[in-house]
């Protein structure tokens, strides 16, 4: 490996690295506002200038020069630190001093790097230049006068969003960065910018003026917007939510997050239940825990088992799932399913329901395959794992289902069922010419009528060209509901005879309805007596018998395991409002008075029980490896039938009760339909 001197102290780097990696790899701090390592090198700031031998006798910029066996590099130079001190001092001319009412303050780069590289005075005293606010959408808000053109936002949007929105127009003192005819930024990712913005141009709309960074406390937790499981940090103070950052974890999110994800925090407070509810004579009247309970035990104890059944949702941990299958196999129920949307899924092997190659893995394939799923709306940080692998040119891509804008090119097979049946030669030979072909399947292919007859099509092409070999295994279900994985490891899924989803909703199947968070069906068709367990007042709490309030994801620690099999675990951020309990807390009090005590008292008892009947949910963080399998026995086999693959989820931004309760969501939901540009303030 080469070596290069860093302040006289020699250091091996890797061919290719720059200057600036080189001195950051032997412990120098390098100042820098528009470098940024996932994003392409701009030069802008001129802020990283180091001195160089050999070479000239002047500052260079280190994130643009590539380093050379043999260099010598100086950090702490006489030269580097005037240098510095002038182009800080050329940065501050026209940046207003805008701490004191600048959401960045406290936790600002400009600030830090001022402090530690800047002048302490100025000798310039022309007037600072102002510049129009811009309208980007109603996650971004603007104060473009702050801005010093370091591009990262232009970059990120262009390079990772794929939707490139955001340029530079006009030169010189006349530079500024703008949206393109004034229209909002049409990205799920568009926040990240604002995370990017070293100087408080960029700041979040949700947010502004509501904190001060000093003021918030952070917890460490999960998302579960989606079933990526992106890991993040929300800050509250007080009993409130108040943000929600992305944390680096370069297997699941890398460094990003969704809009979605982070500005979901305001339905945390919006139409909370925070008591029991219990309806007479139609109408719903507050009750006690008592009162609820006992209602539940009694009308569960007078119906047969074969006519008490359970839903399971999208939101929900693993504990109270398995706290709440117990309970109902207790009774001797075996109507149990955590599949809202009907996907042929939870018989077989665990393979085949997870995403095989891994979120950081599916950059090494060369061929993928999208069967009716949408990854920029179910799993936008997918779609730029996507989108940064076939930039790379490494990547063929093909899509059999609705056709949209995926931010990168793709080859369109057809519609549904018909294309699947008789796949085009093209397609097969895309596939079957991949040293690692991958096959990646929604919901919107495994829902419905014929979803194993699908499950079962797909198993054999993808046996057919390879798609599960010694080391690779690139047969991907790509769910979109965090809690479903973890359902179907467990065997939240009907027993023998028990019924499906949509049968448990049918008018007189059942004489007790059990709704564990699930709000995305319609539970108004049967006739049976409904009970709703949940954090928020949506579809399944409106036709609801009686009402037990739950705890919100933030509100509770619990254990979600993502859609390539990572068991990961959510840490309590906030109580829950009101009277609310958690949900395995809930489903223990009410196993007592139906005389069918369950045998777990606290959360780590519930756990053991958990992590006994099912081990994988002990491998905490744990990526399970590529494993063989017959691909080939998955679903089974009848007749495809002719359906187009129609993504189960129609608004990504009112796609579950907390997302609909947020007034944000609300926001982006409109822009999607209406991409106009909103009023600068």
């Amino acid at each position: 490996m080469p070596i290069a001197k860093v302040n006289g102290v020699e250091t091996e780097f890797e061919p290719g690295m720059t200057v600036l990696q080189v001195a950051e790899r032997a412990g120098q701090e390098i100042p820098r506002f528009c470098y940024h390592e996932r994003l392409s090198i701009a030069g802008n700031c001129r802020m990283c200038l180091v001195e160089v031998k050999p070479g000239p006798p002047k500052p260079q910029a280190s994130c643009a020069l590539p380093a050379a066996d043999g260099q010598e590099i100086f950090t702490d130079t006489p030269m580097v630190k005037k240098a510095r001190e002038g182009v800080m001092e050329f940065l501050l001319i026209n940046h207003p001093l805008d701490c004191p009412i600048c959401d960045q303050g406290g936790e600002c780069d400009l600030q830090d790097q001022s402090v530690g590289y800047g002048r302490d005075g100025s000798r310039y005293s022309e007037n600072k230049r102002a510049v129009e606010e811009k309208a980007m959408g109603p996650t971004i808000k603007t104060f473009m006068t702050r801005c010093i053109q370091c591009t990262r936002c232009v970059r990120f949007i262009t390079e990772v969003a794929g939707v490139p929105d955001i340029g530079m127009i006009s030169r010189g003192e006349d530079a500024e960065i703008t949206t393109y005819l004034e229209k909002s930024v049409a990205s799920e990712l568009s926040g990240n910018v604002n995370d990017l913005c070293p100087v408080g141009a960029l700041t979040h709309r949700p947010w502004q003026y509501h904190y001060r960074p000093w003021e918030l406390k952070k917890t460490e937790t999960i998302d579960v917007m989606d079933a990526l499981g992106s890991n993040i940090r929300a800050d509250y103070r007080g009993s409130e939510v108040m943000r929600v950052l992305p944390r680096v974890n370069e297997g699941v999110n890398e460094e990003w997050l969704s809009d979605k994800s982070r500005y979901v925090v305001d339905g945390l407070t919006a139409r909370r239940l925070d008591r029991p509810w219990i309806r007479e004579n139609g109408k719903l009247r507050a009750a006690s825990w008592n009162e609820a309970l006992d209602a539940v035990a009694a009308k569960l104890k007078a119906a047969p088992s074969d006519r008490i059944g359970v839903i399971a949702g999208d939101l929900q941990d693993a504990e109270s799932m398995k706290a709440t299958l117990d309970l109902f196999r207790a009774l001797g129920s075996n109507n149990t399913d955590c599949r809202q949307d009907g996907a042929a899924l939870g018989y077989g092997p665990r393979e085949g329901w997870l995403f095989n190659s891994g979120l950081e893995g599916l950059e090494k394939a060369d061929a993928v395959l999208i069967v009716g799923a949408n990854p920029r709306t179910e799993a936008p940080l997918l779609n730029a794992r996507l989108r940064k692998a076939w930039l790379k040119g490494d990547m063929e891509i093909g899509l059999i289902g609705e056709q949209a804008d995926l931010t990168f090119d793709y080859a369109y097979l057809g519609a549904g069922t018909q294309t699947l049946a008789k796949l085009p030669k093209s397609a097969l030979d895309f596939l079957t010419k991949a040293e690692r072909p991958a096959i990646i399947v929604g919901a919107g292919a495994l829902g419905g009528e014929g979803g194993s007859a699908v499950l079962n099509a797909l198993g054999a092409l993808a046996k057919t060209v390879g798609v599960v070999a010694d080391g690779w295994n690139g047969f991907n279900v790509l769910h979109h509901a965090a809690a479903r994985v973890a359902g179907l490891d467990m065997g939240f899924v009907p027993a023998d005879g028990g019924l499906t989803v949509s049968e448990m909703l049918k008018p007189d199947a059942l004489d007790v309805l059990f709704l564990l968070g699930a709000d995305e069906v319609d539970p108004t068709g049967s006739n049976a007596f409904r009970v709703y367990l949940g954090s928020h007042g949506d579809r399944g709490a409106h036709g609801a018998d009686v009402i037990l309030p739950g705890a919100a994801y933030t509100e509770k620690s619990g254990l979600y395991v993502n859609t390539e099999g990572r068991v990961q675990m959510t840490e309590r951020v906030v109580f829950p409002k009101g009277e609310a309990k958690e949900d395995w807390a809930i489903i223990r009090a009410l196993s007592a008075r139906v005389d069918q005590t369950l045998p777990y008292d606290t959360l780590e008892q519930l756990r053991d029980k958990l992590m006994g009947d099912h081990p994988t949910f002990g491998r905490i963080d744990y990526l399970p490896a590529p494993a063989a399998f017959d691909v080939a026995s998955l679903g089974a086999k009848g007749d495809l039938g002719d359906r187009a693959f129609v993504s189960v989820i129609a608004d990504p931004y009112l796609s579950n009760p907390i997302a609909r309760a947020s007034a944000t969501m609300a926001e982006l939901s409109a822009l999607r339909t209406q991409p106009v540009a909103m009023a600068a303030e």
